[in-house]
């Protein structure tokens, strides 16, 4: 649509207006506050709106443009948009044995999200530990281990203070970003299924985890077996609990891979960088600009097993926003990975 330019209400109305003209003798259609000029600027709207319309329709029908037909376009496809899912996980209770918790009693974390207990449970000693979930849907329910939660009412026997057990409480997803929904469109679209190669494995991965970055392995563990590796670029904790890696490997073992393919899905070991930077100036504005960027390159340049080069480290501490000057005093080298380990993103120490 790009070579089409519709026209503006202005040219429409006069459009009319010289339609008008040139079929009826004896008018001018050009004349304010007559019948004629009326129905010459009615029409002339008319016009205005069916080329507007006509402009979302482009923009609709096109993959890369559209947004309200974004997941009619993916359904098409056969690509389900992620939904939001509820957070989940254990909560260690500390209280008197034979103290009695009934299912659906609620506790509450500092901010006021709310979790609900699945089952009943009686202490048998000074602690238990139950299964929460989330009653808000999306990513604010997630809390990592030690999140402190409290009863919002008391319970008999039991301590009104609660912790978040290992490995927290996760799961819980918001609604699929649309741009990442139409980056997955048109994967779809570039890379179409071949019976198992590359992209079939990190399209499968992120029907699962649509945000996910994933890495492919052939012959990982030698004749037949593919390894495949994930992390969450769109969390503060990138890496992938187990249960998350087991959901993945599930979902492409059921029926999704080659029958004769073994497929090994792994967490890649994080291995934190030991930032040291002398910063100026050294304000907490241009130290959480700071923050941002080196979290922003490591999302696009770490890779399990690879290598964090010591410019890319300077660079992004100099797109910082009011950075003048630094020194990166800590690492002096690049930093290389071993194979299944990956860099991510330690707070510096400022020096």
């Amino acid at each position: 649509m790009s070579d089409f330019t519709t026209p503006t209400l202005s040219q429409c109305i006069d459009q009319a207006r010289n339609d008008i003209n040139g079929r009826l003798s004896g008018v001018d259609g050009f004349l304010r506050r007559t019948l004629i000029d009326v129905c010459a600027v009615v029409w002339g709207g008319v016009m205005f709106m069916l080329y507007s319309f006509l402009l979302v329709l482009a923009d609709e029908m096109m993959v890369d443009k559209a947004q309200l037909w974004l997941k009619r376009h993916a359904a098409i496809w056969g690509i389900t948009a992620g939904a939001p899912k509820y957070a989940a996980g254990p909560v260690t209770l500390t209280g008197s044995a034979g103290a009695f918790v009934a299912a659906g009693t609620i506790l509450q974390r500092a901010d006021q999200v709310s979790y609900i207990i699945a089952d009943e449970t009686t202490f048998t000693g000074t602690s238990a530990t139950v299964q929460v979930t989330c009653q808000t849907v999306g990513a604010a329910g997630n809390a990592i281990a030690g999140t402190a939660l409290s009863f919002v009412s008391p319970v008999s026997g039991v301590s009104s203070a609660a912790v978040v057990a290992a490995p927290g409480i996760t799961g819980g997803s918001d609604e699929e970003d649309k741009e990442v929904l139409r980056a997955r469109i048109l994967d779809r679209i570039q890379e179409p299924p071949r019976g198992g190669a590359d992209p079939d494995y990190k399209k499968w991965v992120k029907e699962v985890f649509p945000a996910a970055k994933v890495w492919v392995y052939p012959l990982w563990m030698g004749a037949g077996t593919v390894g495949v590796a994930f992390i969450h670029p769109d969390r503060d904790d990138v890496i992938p609990t187990s249960a998350e890696v087991d959901q993945v490997t599930a979902y492409i073992q059921d029926g999704r891979r080659p029958v004769t393919a073994n497929v090994y899905v792994f967490a890649p070991i994080a291995d934190p960088i030991a930032y040291q930077i002398h910063l100026v100036p050294a304000t907490d504005a241009v130290k959480v600009a700071v923050i941002a960027q080196l979290k922003d390159m490591l999302i696009r340049d770490a890779q399990p097993g690879g290598t964090e080069l010591l410019s890319r480290i300077n660079e992004a501490i100099s797109l910082a926003d009011g950075e003048t000057d630094h020194t990166l005093v800590a690492p002096i080298a690049a930093v290389t990975h071993s194979p299944g380990h990956i860099a991510v993103y330690a707070d510096p120490t400022w020096v």
